[in-house]
C-alpha cells in the first residue's frame, strides 16, 4: 500500500517522506491529481531490471518467430513458477 500527499506536503517535510519512502511508495500529487511516485531506491532498481526484460514481439527476427512458433511445452510446467511451494504441490 502506499500513501498519498500533496507536492507542498513533501516541499515542506521532504525528510520525512524520503524516510516513509523506503517503507512504502509515497505517491505525490498537484492540483488534486497523482503526479510523482518517490520510492526506495532498490525497488526503482528491481523495476527497472524487470522493464529490460520485456521485449516487443514486432521486434523479433523471422528466425526467433520461427523458434517460438516451433517449442514445445513440457509435460510438467511446474518449473515455471516463481514459487518453490507451486512446484512442490504438483508433486
Amino acid at each position: 500500500m502506499s500513501s498519498t500527499v500533496t507536492a507542498a506536503e513533501v516541499s515542506k517535510n521532504f525528510g520525512a517522506y524520503q524516510d516513509a519512502a523506503v517503507r512504502e511508495p509515497v505517491v505525490i500529487t498537484k492540483n488534486g491529481r497523482p503526479r510523482t511516485v518517490l520510492m526506495a531506491y532498490e525497488d526503482f532498481v528491481r523495476l527497472s531490471k524487470r522493464d529490460r526484460r520485456v521485449q516487443r514481439t514486432i521486434d523479433l527476427s523471422e528466425a526467433e518467430i520461427a523458434a517460438v512458433e516451433a517449442a514445445e511445452m513440457t509435460p510438467d510446467p511446474g518449473h515455471l513458477s516463481s514459487s518453490p511451494d507451486a512446484k512442490h504441490a504438483a508433486d
